[in-house]
């Protein structure tokens, strides 16, 4: 039981101890170890805030690129609508120029075959007019061999004519 009930000495002396110790503690240690923590907090609080800082800065900056990817977007249809536009009127030309083209070339090929049918009739009345003089050349020439059938033809044509 010696040990459980303090004695007045150990008491005094631990509680000598105690104030020694706590003296020390308050002298040397609390102001350092206070430091310490207020010094932690601090970085702690700063720390917080920085990543507060952080996460609105991405927010916004989450914003801004959606702003931008729909600003890139609504420029890209632009592009693809203006695109779209310059080809359908580079067809519409380009159909244009070639209808004109063609309608010229079946035109000038019309023309064409037209003096090239001209040309050729001009040249089969050329061959039957010669053939038409040389039969009738030969035929006269027959004809006129005999002065007996000349006169015979010309009284023929007297009595054919009638005079008005």
């Amino acid at each position: 039981m010696d040990l459980v009930t303090p004695n007045l000495g150990l008491v005094v002396w631990t509680t000598l101890c105690f104030a020694i110790l706590l003296f020390l503690l308050g002298k040397f240690a609390w102001k350092p170890i206070l430091a310490a923590i207020s010094e932690r907090e601090k970085s702690i609080e700063s720390a917080l805030a920085m990543a507060e800082a952080a996460k609105e800065e991405m927010s916004r900056l989450t914003s801004e690129n959606d702003e931008l990817l729909k600003q890139t977007r609504i420029e890209r249809d632009l592009i693809l609508r203006e695109a779209k536009q310059v080809k359908d009127h580079i067809i519409a030309e380009a159909k244009e120029v070639a209808n004109v083209e063609g309608t010229r070339m079946i035109e000038r090929a019309r023309l064409e075959i037209e003096n090239q049918k001209a040309i050729a009739m001009a040249d089969v009345k050329n061959q039957v007019a010669t053939l038409s003089i040389e039969i009738a050349e030969k035929i006269l020439r027959k004809q006129f061999e005999d002065q007996r059938k000349q006169d015979q033809l010309v009284a023929d044509l007297l009595k054919e004519v009638k005079l008005k």
